[in-house]
């Protein structure tokens, strides 16, 4: 396969071009930053020699933050049939969720302490390049975790997850009416019913305003 990595760490970019090159895959081009990548494989695609699938750090410079997978999710849009397998340090959720929005189809997460595994991922990048999908374990977990934390709050209605919301802003129920333009009973009817829909029932000892606070800002 056709590889292009995306790694501002010389010493890893050398690394894992040499890893792949010596398994009889063809790194096609080896870049430090978001932008370059962008370039090399638009100067590939242009040329008629596209790559089969970029290796990508999630943080590159200038700023090391989201270059790297912005990056990848700028190419997947331009270039649909493309794999695309990002390395971070720590599982980002929301960098992974955006990832695979559009589609799963050829695209990988994975942790940067899964290419010490060689063979796994040697693997992951062939995989992803044949249009498969390659999630590292934890990140995986992690996003089936915010996956039920949403499902707590689809049961509630729009109005009901406003009302949430000026919760978790500190405002009492009195404030909300102002907010909203509506009567007192009315926001204490929505407090109500999101108490019963997630499930707080009346304690001596929890505090349910706060639980359902934390809900909303866990979910």
């Amino acid at each position: 396969m056709r590889v292009v990595i995306a790694e501002d760490s010389v010493l890893l970019r050398e690394g894992l071009t040499r890893l792949l090159n010596d398994r009889g895959h063809e790194v096609v081009a080896g870049v430090g930053d978001g932008e370059a990548l962008v370039t090399a494989v638009r100067g590939l695609a242009d040329a008629g020699e596209p790559p089969d699938v970029v290796v990508a750090d999630v943080r590159m410079p200038p700023t090391h933050t989201d270059e790297g997978v912005r990056a990848a999710v700028a190419l997947r849009q331009r270039y649909p049939e493309l794999g695309v397998l990002v390395l971070s340090q720590y599982v980002e959720e929301q960098y992974a969720t955006e990832l695979i929005a559009g589609s799963s189809r050829g695209v990988g997460y994975l942790l940067k302490d899964r290419v010490a595994d060689v063979s796994e991922f040697v693997e992951a990048v062939g995989r992803v390049a044949a249009g498969g999908t390659a999630l590292d374990p934890e990140v995986v977990a992690q996003l089936l975790g915010r996956s039920r934390k949403q499902d707590v709050l689809a049961g509630l209605t729009p109005r009901e997850r406003e009302v949430l919301g000026l919760m978790a802003e500190g405002r009492t129920n009195s404030a909300i009416a102002r907010q909203l333009v509506v009567s007192h009973g009315a926001v204490e009817k929505h407090v109500s019913n999101i108490f019963m829909k997630l499930g707080l029932a009346q304690s001596d000892t929890d505090h349910r305003r706060v639980l359902a606070v934390l809900t909303y800002l866990n979910s």
